[in-house]
């Protein structure tokens, strides 16, 4: 016997109507981030050294420069949505939760265009 409404069970949806969606974003997210990081320790595992010189040459090759990318987005978003899960669950205030999911957010966006622009910039200049 199920609680949920014929409407809820045709549509998937939970309660607050968005939490499949998440959820699954979060799973896909980590799968890319699978394969993603295993491709980053393989880089680093075959890496001759890590002066700053053979580094900059290793991101400046174009396909490792594309998957340094995808991995940088990859992790900020799937960072977030951890994140926002926490921060939904154990901050209780209402206003204190929306600056904290806002500054969250910013935070995380930063921090992946930090990353896209440092890749960019060895990646267009190597």
């Amino acid at each position: 016997m199920s609680l949920r409404t014929p409407l809820g069970r045709v549509l998937g949806l939970g309660t607050a109507k968005d939490g499949t969606s998440h959820w699954w974003a979060q799973r896909v997210s980590a799968v890319a981030l699978i394969f993603l990081g295993s491709w980053f320790a393989f880089l680093l595992a075959t890496m001759p050294g890590f002066s700053h010189a053979e580094a900059v040459a290793a991101i400046g090759r174009p396909l490792n420069s594309i998957l340094l990318l995808l991995l940088s987005v990859s992790l900020g978003y799937h960072s977030y949505l951890g994140i926002q899960v926490v921060i939904e669950d154990y901050v209780h205030a209402p206003g204190l939760k929306v600056i904290t999911l806002l500054l969250a957010r910013f935070a995380h966006v930063l921090l992946v265009v930090v990353a896209l622009f440092a890749v960019l910039k060895i990646g267009l200049n190597a």
